[in-house]
């Protein structure tokens, strides 16, 4: 295929404490509770996506193709990892096992001491015999296919995976994780379409996103999901680190 704390509006349904109504020191249970009115502490994921590939330079479809990262690859995803490691309480760091999100997520566990662990829920969506195609030589070569395949989530490229099929796994993936690290902060790489699926469930929006989204190479996003199935998304495509 992309903290501050503002008050809700007037009359919304969002749930606020004062001063005078937040927990003694220490009372986890009778806190006051957040802007969107829950008390627990959420499981945060740091998206982060990969540095660049001769792939992404020409701009082609790269899926489960295995390109390694570019020099400038390679700076991106150090600069991405100083940007990072800023967030505290890092714990995990889960990758997609593509070479180009090992390679960042290395970065990453250079920096922490962390351990990187492979997770294969993670990898890019499988754009089958378009894989390595640009926009336009795909379009050419299935252009029914190819102006379906834009707007509709469920029809794969041809031999690959659908957009609704990679939400499936991803939906799969995310409980998994949400599990083993409850409560925890935990650095995931990936790519495009994984991270913004993810974006999308925690928003709680249509597929459209997936179109309409923008995500940089060594972009961050962050998004929190609550135990009681709520989610906050709090960081979208941070690219600063390394346009700078």
């Amino acid at each position: 295929m992309q903290s501050s704390c503002v008050p809700p509006n007037p009359g919304s349904r969002f749930v606020t404490a004062t001063a005078e109504e937040s927990a003694p020191e220490g009372d986890s249970t009778t806190k006051a509770p957040s802007w969107q009115g829950r008390r627990g502490e959420p499981t945060r994921f740091i998206l982060l996506r990969h540095g660049q590939t001769a792939l992404s330079v020409e701009r082609r479809y790269s899926g489960r193709g295995n390109p390694e990262l570019t020099d400038e690859g390679r700076r991106q995803a150090r600069a991405a990892a100083q940007r990072v490691v800023r967030e505290d309480g890092i714990t995990a760091i889960v990758t997609s096992p593509l070479r180009r999100a090992r390679a960042t997520a290395e970065e990453v566990g250079a920096l922490t001491g962390i351990d990187v662990i492979e997770h294969p829920g993670l990898i890019e969506n499988d754009f089958g015999d378009w894989e390595g195609l640009t926009f336009t030589e795909a379009s050419m070569r299935d252009p029914e296919l190819h102006r379906t395949w834009l707007s509709d989530i469920t029809v794969p490229a041809p031999g690959g995976e659908s957009f609704a099929q990679v939400a499936e796994r991803i939906a799969e993936t995310k409980a998994e994780l949400l599990d083993k690290y409850s409560g925890q902060t935990v650095v995931l790489v990936s790519h495009v379409t994984p991270i913004k699926t993810l974006l999308q469930g925690a928003l709680g929006v249509g597929p459209e996103l997936l179109f309409r989204l923008h995500l940089d190479l060594a972009s961050v996003s962050i998004a929190e999901f609550f135990d009681d199935g709520g989610s906050v998304v709090r960081l979208v495509n941070d690219a600063a680190h390394w346009r700078d």
